[in-house]
């Protein structure tokens, strides 16, 4: 009777789980990996038993809210907790930090652990004393399926030592199960629901085809093209050589990148190119392959560039260089590449073109100040039509659009930034110059949201208000929210008092009054149609600039996205973007005590087109 007691439980529990307000699903997406998980193999750190140092500004500014969109925005039904430890404890561990995704962000769905995430907790990390204290932890800390095998072979022994409980296995199973029961898993013949008769055969469709050629063509960065070299004209071009290790490559491990499918007719860069010029394109290497060891293969391409009319060199990186558990320890060009494409150049009789492969920056100075080399196209990993794409680019029909990602450091950052350091402030005092375009204070090759044209762009701001108001039942001061029980910031100066700051965001009446949106009139002044991304950000000083009064927030981002859009223009016409700004998420910041807090006062909205940048003044007031 009791065990049937018990099963009857059970199943109302995860009825009340499916019928409780949990929306079907199509698809079951997975955010991973949480949190704090910025290194694989680097110097002598593994990603295993890396244990990531973690302030709670940088922790709720930098490293959670990722997740948090991911869960909240996106509908995510899964997190997957990642290898490492933060401040300590392994996150497959961390009840902490399990909950916060459960509880504040509202995951409804299951927690499963990367591949053997669980063993790590005792086999790397030596944070408990046996197999079964790791299963026990995870389990307890709400991890709720283990990729890997210490669930299954430990789970019971566990149970048995007492330190696993039927309680703890019947909420992982209700969490795994109400997923399945969302997406219909047990609603009959799988085949015969709405996307039951999908296959292989739906893969390679034409449309799906031209998705891929679409994504490769948005995703061209266009970093540098001095006296407008491109695009070039086909009629004007009698030869052409294409140079460089990955250039004749239609391999995933160069266009594909890491966990890619199997393409659809793949086509390699020089491949793409030939369907401009035909015949008139040749090829060489220049290197063996990627990691460009020796000067094998030089001369060759040094010749071909020397009698062709222009010549293209595919440079960068592909999975030798950068891959799952493979960290890059420099952001030069591998080995030597860098002398391929310097003799190249001074052997063409034109200026060169240089592509760019590869996910993460690379410093090119030497490339971006050379007046041999014209143009500069980043364009990452392009997939299965980035031969396609890359030579329309090149050829003229395709006017490229994108944008940088991350910021492109030099060399010296490598230097000054060891990949086990995660904080992501300045600190002048180490030498440290902090990290990404929020916080990063010295020299960069390209910046974060850099992207030229073949057209020139002007914009209009439209419409954005200058006064937001806020409730006064929604503002305290700071000195006021201390003297309930917080310290004083810094030496306790009564200066605090005149801060005023909205605090517990997310429970306050104005937030969603307070919404607003920026309209901007992007018109296009080239001759070519082409799309361009409207980047809107709002700008902050460093509570630690000279003259800096006591209402801003120490530690405060120098700038921050707000919101992008891309906007399709024709040559000589306007196209207008829109952006939705919610102050509460947008203009708050994180302080030094990990709250996310709102100030009072005037905030700075900026539009940066890439070439100037226009500053527009607000006001939030009560």
């Amino acid at each position: 009777a009791a065990a049937a007691a018990a099963a009857d439980h059970r199943t109302r529990r995860m009825v009340d789980v499916v019928d409780g307000g949990s929306s079907p699903l199509m698809l079951s997406a997975c955010c991973k990996h949480y949190t704090a998980y910025d290194l694989d193999a680097w110097a002598n750190f593994s990603r295993y038993s890396f244990n990531a140092q973690v302030t709670e500004q940088d922790m709720r500014d930098t490293y959670q809210p990722p997740f948090r969109s991911c869960i909240r925005e996106g509908g995510a039904s899964c997190l997957m907790c990642s290898y490492n430890a933060v401040n300590g404890v392994p996150v497959c561990a961390s009840r902490q930090l399990l909950r916060v995704a459960r509880e504040k962000w509202g995951l409804q769905g299951y927690v499963t652990s990367d591949c053997n995430a669980v063993a790590t907790i005792y086999e790397y990390q030596r944070y408990v004393h046996s197999p079964e204290d790791a299963v026990a932890d995870a389990l307890k800390a709400g991890v709720d399926i283990n990729c890997g095998g210490y669930y299954t072979e430990y789970t019971a022994s566990a149970m048995e030592q007492g330190k696993v409980g039927e309680e703890d296995v019947d909420r992982a199973l209700v969490n795994l199960f109400s997923v399945q029961l969302r997406l219909g898993l047990f609603d009959g013949d799988p085949r015969k629901r709405q996307f039951g008769q999908l296959g292989p055969r739906d893969v390679c469709t034409a449309q799906h085809q031209q998705l891929a050629l679409e994504a490769a063509r948005q995703g061209i960065v266009l970093l540098k093209n001095d006296g407008g070299f491109l695009p070039l004209n086909t009629t004007r071009v009698s030869s052409l050589a294409v140079i460089g290790p990955a250039a004749n490559s239609s391999d995933s491990a160069v266009l594909g990148g890491d966990y890619t499918g199997s393409p659809c007719n793949p086509k390699s860069l020089y491949e793409g190119l030939q369907g401009f010029v035909g015949g008139r394109a040749s090829f060489a290497r220049g290197c063996v392959n990627v990691a460009c060891s020796s000067d094998e293969g030089l001369d060759e391409a040094v010749g071909i560039a020397r009698e062709a009319d222009v010549a293209v060199v595919v440079a960068g990186l592909d999975l030798t260089q950068e891959d799952e558990d493979r960290d890059r320890m420099s952001l030069l060009l591998p080995g030597k590449q860098k002398d391929l494409v310097v003799a190249a150049a001074a052997a063409s009789g034109l200026p060169i073109v240089l592509v760019l492969t590869g996910g993460g920056p690379l410093d090119v100075s030497f490339a971006k100040d050379n007046p041999r080399i014209a143009s500069i196209l980043w364009v990452g990993y392009p997939g299965e039509a980035g031969g396609r794409a890359v030579a329309q680019a090149i050829f003229g029909e395709l006017n490229p659009g994108g944008r940088l990602p991350v910021t492109w450091y030099p060399e010296s950052f490598a230097d000054a930034v060891p990949m086990n350091d995660m904080h992501m402030r300045p600190d002048p005092s180490r030498d440290y110059p902090g990290r990404t375009y929020r916080f990063y204070t010295g020299e960069v090759v390209y910046p974060f949201g850099h992207g030229l044209s073949y057209s020139s762009y002007s914009y209009e701001l439209v419409s954005a208000p200058r006064h937001i108001s806020v409730l006064p039942s929604d503002v305290v001061s700071r000195n006021t929210r201390a003297a309930g029980g917080r310290e004083e910031e810094g030496n306790g100066s009564t200066t605090a008092s005149l801060e005023l700051v909205l605090y517990d965001l997310e429970e306050l009446e104005s937030c969603e009054a307070m919404r607003f949106s920026v309209v901007v009139s992007v018109t296009n002044r080239g001759v070519m149609d082409g799309s361009h991304t409207v980047l809107l950000f709002s700008t902050g000083r460093s509570a630690e600039a000279p003259g800096v009064g006591p209402q801003l927030i120490r530690g405060a981002p120098r700038k921050q996205l707000i919101g992008f859009q891309r906007v399709q223009t024709t040559s000589g016409g306007a196209a207008t973007a829109e952006m939705v700004v919610h102050p509460c998420e947008h203009l708050s910041t994180v302080d030094e005590r990990g709250e996310r807090v709102l100030r009072l006062g005037e905030h700075t909205l900026m539009l940066d087109d890439g070439l100037r940048q226009r500053h527009h003044s607000l006001f939030l007031r009560v």
